[in-house]
């Protein structure tokens, strides 16, 4: 990648032309299929890996296909960070603005995956810390339930977890969001936030006491 002389990624291209790009995408996949659990976790690792190399190359389309690939997770993980859907959507458009540029340093010494949720996350707690306040939001996978006063409740306890989770400090903030909201493993999280393993679960834990004490009369 050569910086100011290649073009700027068009994010609005057709599916088309993404699609026909992301058909190559899948090195090492055997007639039978990806399977379960770590093979299927593998070959989205090389997946990524190929993309990456065609990106740093120059392919503006293996970079869209690359960001389709992890664009709903980033804006998850803003989302869930800032508990703001406007902020959410500014810090996923900066991401995949920055990300074009930073993948020129991606040497692979780590999964794509964690560097690129590292910077979601770092600009998130940026941004925490110029903002003032979190404004609690309606998670829009809320599963609906049915009856008016189940759905009312649901929404209310939701909104009340949600407050909750944005009133805790960014370092505790952001494991309950990989950890127990993304499903990451702790050593993934550590990768991402760049600490131990101990320091992670320790985050985890004040983090978690502080939700239950907060929630504490929704139980």
């Amino acid at each position: 990648m050569t910086g100011a002389s290649r073009p700027h990624p068009d994010h609005r291209r057709t599916d088309r032309a993404v699609a026909e790009t992301d058909r190559p995408a899948r090195p090492g996949r055997s007639p039978a299929g990806a399977g379960p659990g770590r093979n299927a976790d593998q070959i989205d690792h090389q997946a990524d890996a190929w993309l990456v190399g065609k990106a740093q190359l120059g392919s503006i389309e293996a970079y869209e296909v690359l960001i389709r690939r992890h664009r709903d997770r980033i804006h998850r993980i803003a989302l869930r960070m800032l508990g703001n859907r406007d902020d959410a959507e500014d810090i996923t458009q900066d991401v995949v603005i920055q990300v074009w540029t930073a993948l020129a340093g991606f040497a692979g010494d780590s999964m794509f995956t964690t560097w690129l949720y590292r910077i979601v996350v770092n600009r998130c707690i940026t941004h925490l810390k110029r903002r003032r306040h979190d404004t609690p939001l309606e998670d829009p996978d809320l599963v609906r339930s049915p009856g008016a006063d189940a759905q009312a409740e649901a929404r209310d306890r939701l909104r009340a977890a949600l407050a909750a989770l944005a009133g805790l400090p960014a370092d505790q903030r952001a494991p309950i969001v990989l950890i127990d909201i993304e499903q990451l493993s702790y050593d993934e999280a550590a990768s991402i936030l760049g600490v131990s393993e101990p320091t992670v679960r320790g985050r985890l834990s004040r983090g978690r006491r502080q939700l239950a004490e907060t929630m504490r009369e929704w139980t």
